[in-house]
């Protein structure tokens, strides 16, 4: 093994990360036909890696992809992983730890064929701390763009895969107006569903209020959040939210792996009355620093270019 570079663990070995090669004949490249779930390290240490695992098998068993290894054992590569790559994690800093699995090699007469089975990647990758940090000083400008989400009818949003291209074209179309905005979708009936890699949630009257599951991505940081609300004695609320409720909300933020919570202060170019904080995003956001150990929202702020 290389000393100079990170490691990532693809189809039984683990080998430096300018070394795992996929076939261009794999089905996650032609079709888009994989899945992954991805965790993060706070201060070298994986959070709630049991809650991805359990969703990335979920998510396996809806696309019927055999991975061909027990979630137990990818738990143990995914934390021999993060432990081989601990030496390139720079002060400060965090990883990404991702699992990919691809559904293998598209069948063509004739090919041999190396290796048979799903393709199982599995990548640590630095946290975007300074490209992200700005989110956390001056809020997140949400734009709910003309790209509807996919109907719960066509594909269940619950299942985590590679294959972004609805949400990617309507993170496109809101990028294009301001590259600091940041996407929402609505879903096939107006109301409002979730971005790329994360929830809303909004807060009126001292009420938190989220989509229901049917119709987005149960996200651990989305589930992190609504056991902190229980937890601290804050109203919540799974429901339908329309535009007209996100004009009149008090307070927006987002979660994700990456952010954990983040506020949203505006929404279509329409101010939030909370301002970046909000009262009670800040006391979400404090009691979600005390759980995983660290201030993640200084974390950012630290590595906010000058």
């Amino acid at each position: 093994m290389r000393n100079d570079e990170r490691v990532a663990y693809l189809n039984g070995q683990f080998v430096p990360e300018g070394e795992a090669k996929i076939s261009i004949h794999d089905l996650g490249f032609v079709y888009g036909d994989a899945v992954y779930d991805t965790a993060r390290t706070f201060a070298g240490k994986l959070f709630k890696l049991k809650e991805h695992i359990e969703r990335l098998y979920r998510t396996l068993r809806y696309v019927a992809i055999d991975p061909g290894h027990a979630p137990e054992e990818m738990t143990r590569l995914t934390e021999e992983l993060v432990e081989r790559n601990l030496p390139f994690l720079r002060d400060g800093h965090d990883f990404w730890v991702t699992q990919r699995i691809s559904r293998g090699l598209a069948h063509y007469e004739g090919d041999a064929r190396p290796y048979e089975g799903a393709t199982v990647v599995i990548e640590c990758v630095p946290l975007p701390l300074a490209s992200r940090a700005h989110y956390f000083r001056d809020g997140i400008p949400v734009v709910t763009p003309s790209v509807r989400r996919v109907a719960p009818e066509a594909l269940s949003p619950r299942a985590k895969t590679t294959n972004y291209l609805n949400m990617t074209l309507g993170d496109l179309e809101a990028k294009a107006q301001n590259p600091k905005n940041w996407a929402v979708l609505l879903d096939h009936r107006g109301n409002l569903c979730e971005g790329i890699g994360a929830n809303v949630f909004l807060v009126q009257d001292g009420k938190v209020r989220t989509p229901t599951e049917e119709h987005v991505l149960p996200g651990v940081s989305r589930a992190t959040v609504i056991e902190i609300c229980r937890a601290e004695g804050i109203p919540l609320e799974e429901c339908d939210l329309a535009l007209h409720d996100a004009y009149v909300a008090d307070e927006c933020f987002l979660t994700s792996t990456s952010l954990c919570l983040c506020p949203v202060t505006s929404f279509n170019g329409r101010r939030m009355a909370g301002g970046v904080f909000g009262p009670v995003t800040r006391k979400i956001a404090d009691a979600y620093s005390k759980l995983v150990g660290l201030d993640f929202v200084q974390q950012y702020l630290d590595h906010a270019p000058e």
